[in-house]
């Protein structure tokens, strides 16, 4: 599912890598359905009515349309970020989840380099955690590299993203409420301690 970041005009939604159900019971099947069926799909379909007009964006990966977005056609920047970055986010979040038997867990340098900046995995999730409560209405947690390939912890608002700030972002963390109030309601801290419990580097 990753390897769709770096796909160009037309854009698709790519299927789940696992079932709808597979994330149960953490993430429930109906909110798997509506947020990969019907939130990433709008989208991926009002990206591809904006682009479709601009043939010369046709080879632009999802990437560029994020990280250039200040040398796109300035009546179409503001929907390009947030369509793109809807697209863009939403695959890389969906990308980081995955059932028990499947998920993948920090190791290696990448372990070390967690370690190294946040002190253990747990203390990570406590700093993600706290990002994530912070973001006032709808956006973004992310873990990103820097440019000196040091990681960090960033927030974005809406479907803004951390590549037009100069970061790459390793996962993602929705905390619109859609990802979580069918059944959660308004309780994000409760949404958050279940995705981590299906998250999967």
């Amino acid at each position: 599912m990753e390897e769709s970041l770096k796909q160009h005009y037309p854009f698709v939604n790519p299927p789940l890598p696992y079932a709808y159900d597979a994330l149960e019971p953490f993430i429930d099947e109906e909110t798997m359905r509506l947020h990969h069926d019907a939130h990433l799909q709008t989208y991926v379909d009002h990206l591809n009515i904006i682009i479709r007009q601009y043939p010369a964006l046709h080879n632009w990966t999802l990437e560029q349309l994020i990280k250039w977005n200040d040398n796109l056609p300035v009546e179409i920047q503001d929907s390009v970020r947030n369509n793109a970055g809807g697209v863009y986010n939403h695959i890389l979040y969906f990308s980081r989840l995955a059932p028990p038997e499947t998920a993948v867990w920090p190791s290696g340098e990448f372990l070390l380099l967690l370690e190294r900046r946040f002190g253990g995995f747990q203390q990570f999730k406590e700093a993600f955690k706290k990002a994530a409560m912070s973001v006032f209405g709808s956006g973004y947690a992310f873990l990103v590299a820097n440019r000196d390939g040091l990681l960090e912890i960033v927030t974005t608002a809406n479907q803004d993203n951390p590549l037009e700030m100069g970061y790459y972002p390793i996962l993602a963390l929705d905390v619109w409420e859609h990802a979580y109030y069918l059944k959660h309601h308004n309780k994000r801290d409760g949404y958050i301690d279940d995705w981590f419990n299906r998250l999967s580097f």
